[in-house]
C-alpha cells in the first residue's frame, strides 16, 4: 500500500505533545510491513534545516484563498536512519513563527487559515510529485480539512487523480476541536454547502474536527475505551451525537511506544540500566533522582513520580484536595510539568513546605522525564479523561508501578493489582474508578501498603515490565483497517 501520514507535528522535527511521538513512530512501524509510507508536516521555525538535511524539491505550490494566491514550497528529508521521506510545507508567513499553534499562551488567530493552507498544499503536492497514495492518514483538527477538500473543493472533488484515495482520520484528543467563527469558512477554500448540521456547522460556528469525523472514510481514536467514552455526553465534548452516527466506522487502536527510546535496558539518559532479571540499576536511578531533587537518599521510602501538563484534566484538582493527607505520609514526590499558573504556585509552595518530601520541577526536561520513569517506585496518573496516555506505558517498562484512574487508555492498559491478578501475572498497577479525592487517596494507600510488603511489589513490577506495548502490534491493526478501507 501507498500511505501518506499527515500530522501537524512529528518527532524529531517539531513537537509540542504526544501527537508528535505517534507521528514519529507509527510510519516507521508500517514501513517494516513493506508499505510505501511517506509523511507530510508543516515546516516550522524550530525545524533545523541543516541538522536534518532538508532540501527543496518543489519550488512553487500555489494555494488560492479569497482571490489571494499564496506561494508555498515543499522541502524534503528522510526520517533519520531510514529511507522514509518527510515532506515539509514551507510558508514562512504562517509557519515561520516561534510556536506551532500558540505564542505567549494564546492561539494564533489565523490557525484555521494556516492549517487549511497546509492541507491544500499537501494535496497539490501529491499531483506535482505524481505520487498517488491509497490511504491518507490524517490526525486531529489541524489536518481535518483534507477529507473536506477531497469531497468539496471545486478543483479536487471531480479530479480522477484524487477520487480513489481513502482517508482515515485519527482523534488523539477530542477536547481540542479547531472551532472558528463561521465567516472563516470563506477563508479556507470551502463553500457554504458544507455549513450544515451534517457538515462542518457547529452551533453557528465551523468545527474542523467535526469535518474530519463526517467527511473521512474511517475514524480511529487512540484506545478502545476512549472510542466508547467519546460517544457519551460526559466525554463527547459536544460531538458525541456525531460520533454515534458514525459508530460503525469508529475504531479504537491503542498507541504503542518506542522501546528503542523508552527501555531501561538501553536508555542512555538514566544513570543505571536495568531489566526484569537485573534490577540493581533501578536502585541506582532512585538514589540519583533523590539527589538531583535534593531529597534524602532513602532506599526504604516510596517515591511517587508524576510527569504531566498541570491542569484539571490530569487530576490536579484531586491532588490539590488530598495534598495535606498525602504529604503527612512517609513518602517522597517528584513532579515534572508545566500548565496552569494556580498549580505552578500551589506545587512550588508544597516544595517549600515539604523540602524533604517534594521535588517540584515546573519545566520540561526530557532527560529528567527519563530519570523519573527510571527512579520512581510509583507513577501517578489520576486523569479525569485520558484518550491513550503514554507515561503509564513507559512506567510499566521501567518497573514504576502506575496509580491511575479507570478511563480511556489507562483503563485499557493497567490491570488493578489484587491478590488474584498479582498471582496470575496480570496485575500491573493500582486503579480507582470514581473521580473523587477519596478514591484517589484509597488507591495511593493500597499502593503504599503493597510497597511495604516487598514480595508482591516485585511481582507487580515484573508483571508490568513484561507487557508488550511496542508499535508493531498497533501498526498491524492499522494495516488491517487500511486493507478493509481498500476492500481487501
Amino acid at each position: 500500500m501507498k500511505i501518506l501520514y499527515v500530522s501537524s507535528e512529528v518527532v524529531p522535527f517539531a513537537k509540542t505533545g504526544g501527537l508528535a511521538d505517534v507521528a514519529g513512530a507509527l510510519p516507521l512501524a508500517l514501513k517494516k510491513f513493506g508499505h510505501d509510507v511517506r509523511v507530510a508536516t508543516p515546516k516550522y521555525l524550530m525545524t533545523d534545516d541543516e541538522k536534518f538535511g532538508l532540501k527543496s524539491i518543489l519550488n512553487e505550490i500555489k494555494v488560492h484563498f479569497q482571490f489571494v494566491t499564496h506561494y508555498t514550497k515543499i522541502l524534503s528529508a528522510n526520517f533519520p536512519g531510514t529511507d522514509i521521506p518527510v515532506y515539509f510545507v514551507q510558508y514562512n508567513p504562517y509557519f515561520g513563527r516561534e510556536g506551532l499553534y500558540t505564542e505567549t499562551g494564546s492561539d494564533y488567530p489565523d490557525n484555521a487559515q494556516r492549517f487549511a493552507l497546509f492541507c491544500i498544499a499537501t494535496l497539490w503536492m501529491l499531483r506535482a510529485l505524481e505520487w498517488n497514495p491509497d490511504i491518507i492518514h490524517c490526525n486531529d483538527w489541524q489536518t481535518a480539512l483534507i477529507p473536506a477538500h477531497l469531497k468539496h473543493h471545486p478543483d479536487l472533488r471531480f479530479d480522477e487523480f484524487y477520487n480513489r484515495i481513502k482517508v482515515l482520520y485519527t482523534i488523539h484528543n477530542l477536547a481540542y476541536q479547531g472551532r472558528f467563527d463561521h465567516d472563516t469558512l470563506e477563508k479556507i477554500g470551502l463553500g457554504w454547502e458544507v455549513f450544515t448540521i451534517d457538515g462542518m456547522e457547529y452551533y453557528s460556528d465551523i468545527n474542523l474536527m467535526k469535518a474530519g469525523i463526517v467527511f473521512s472514510d474511517e475514524i480511529t481514536t487512540v484506545s478502545e475505551t476512549y472510542a466508547k467514552e467519546i460517544q457519551t455526553p460526559e466525554f463527547g465534548c459536544g460531538l458525541d451525537g456525531v460520533l454515534r452516527c458514525r459508530a460503525d466506522h469508529l475504531t479504537g487502536i491503542m498507541n504503542g511506544i518506542d522501546y528503542n527510546v523508552w527501555n531501561p535496558a538501553v536508555d542512555e539518559l538514566i544513570p543505571g540500566k536495568f531489566s526484569p532479571q537485573r534490577m540493581a540499576g533501578k536502585t541506582k536511578c532512585k538514589k540519583a533522582l533523590q539527589e538531583k531533587n535534593h531529597l534524602p537518599q532513602r532506599a526504604d521510602v516510596p517515591l511517587i513520580g508524576m510527569i504531566s501538563r498541570m491542569a484539571d484534566q490530569k487530576g490536579f484538582d484531586l491532588i490539590a484536595q488530598i495534598a495535606p493527607q498525602l504529604f503527612s505520609m512517609d513518602i517522597q514526590f517528584i513532579l515534572l510539568g508545566t500548565g496552569e499558573t494556580r498549580y505552578h504556585e500551589m506545587f512550588e509552595k508544597i516544595g517549600k513546605d515539604y523540602p524533604e518530601k517534594a521535588g517540584i520541577n515546573v519545566t520540561f526536561d526530557n532527560r529528567l522525564a527519563h530519570e523519573i520513569e527510571a527512579g520512581a517506585d510509583m507513577f501517578l496518573m489520576p486523569s479525569r479523561f485520558e484518550p491513550c496516555g503514554l507515561n503509564q506505558l513507559y512506567s510499566l517498562k521501567y518497573g514504576t508501578v502506575p496509580i491511575v484512574r479507570k478511563t480511556g487508555g489507562l483503563a485499557d492498559s493497567i490491570i488493578d493489582a489484587t491478590p488474584e491478578t498479582i498471582a496470575n501475572g496480570t496485575g500491573t498497577g493500582f486503579v480507582f474508578e470514581e473521580y473523587t479525592p477519596e478514591a484517589l487517596l484509597g488507591a495511593i494507600r493500597r499502593a503504599l501498603e503493597s510497597y511495604q510488603k516487598n514480595i508482591p511489589w516485585k511481582k507487580i513490577q515484573a508483571n508490568g515490565m513484561t507487557q508488550d506495548y511496542s508499535w508493531g502490534s498497533s501498526a498491524k491493526k492499522y494495516e488491517t483497517l487500511y486493507q478493509k478501507m481498500l476492500g481487501g
